[in-house]
């Protein structure tokens, strides 16, 4: 199954932070592909081969690019479920996308004109998350780089499918704050699907214990059903077995056994909102 950012179905793309054992792969991506038949745009698989960004230096970062794109592709042959995963430098593009279905460009990456580029060249669709400090409107550069990106002139422009995602705003020292009013400010600017990050939205940078994040997890739902409501395409979540033990950001990661009801009632706000229910 091709990754796709459809407009008119709402879709979710979610898995664990980052790149772990194939126990935990298997089990998100198991839990996820049963869950899929309830999401009328279907769910992508997500998790990071390198956690370039983290604050500390000793942080953990995953297993890289080899090893961590193995993985994937286990969880794509295992559950039929299309991958994305993070790229942090031009040339990880086209070899990421020899495997991955789709990419994702982090949000502190979203103005990196070289990576832009090499995903949009890569021919896979590409989701830029929103830095936490622009304006929605100050994302229409970022994909106009990666739908302009191919060096051969093979693909005409905006046939290369590009997703925008929301992420929060950087509120005093912290903290994150989410507008809502960016979702249609973001899809009016840059004609693409708008999806919503309702994990990394709660997470609260440098406040965790030891200068790592920490998150409020229990806003999850709140924010999800209300960025359903405000016309959302898509959903983004990390999610884990056992979130207090993950690796990587755990104290904003939706617990997998919660998941579905959370995912039952998104897709019913959303469809209302639409005027579907």
């Amino acid at each position: 199954m091709p990754a796709s950012f459809p407009r008119d179905q709402l879709f979710l793309i979610a898995g664990p932070c980052v790149v772990e054992s194939d126990d935990v792969m298997l089990r998100v991506g198991e839990h996820l592909a049963r869950l899929a038949e309830r999401v009328p745009g279907g769910i992508i698989y997500k998790a990071s081969f390198d956690k370039a960004n983290r604050s500390n230096a000793d942080a953990h970062r995953g297993p890289g690019v080899q090893e961590g794109l193995a993985a994937l592709d286990r969880v794509r042959a295992a559950t039929g479920l299309p991958v994305i995963t993070d790229v942090h430098l031009p040339e990880q593009c086209a070899v990421v996308a020899l495997v991955a279905d789709a990419l994702q460009i982090p949000a502190f990456l979203c103005r990196q004109t070289d990576l832009l580029e090499a995903a949009g060249a890569a021919g896979k669709p590409v989701n830029v998350k929103k830095g936490q400090f622009l304006h929605p409107e100050g994302m229409q550069g970022a994909v106009k780089k990666v739908r302009e990106a191919d060096p051969t002139g093979a693909r005409g422009p905006g046939e290369i499918e590009v997703a925008v995602t929301e992420r929060g705003s950087f509120f005093g020292y912290g903290d994150l704050v989410v507008d809502m009013r960016a979702i249609p400010r973001m899809r009016d600017a840059c004609n693409c699907p708008v999806i919503f990050d309702a994990t990394h939205s709660v997470q609260q940078p440098g406040r965790g214990e030891g200068g790592a994040s920490g998150g409020v997890r229990a806003m999850i739902p709140h924010l999800t059903l209300a960025a359903c409501a405000a016309g959302a395409d898509g959903l983004f979540m990390e999610t884990h077995p056992d979130p207090d033990h993950a690796p990587s950001d755990g104290p904003n990661m939706m617990p997998l056994h919660q998941l579905d009801d959370l995912i039952y009632r998104a897709v019913d706000v959303w469809a209302a909102a639409k005027g579907r229910g």
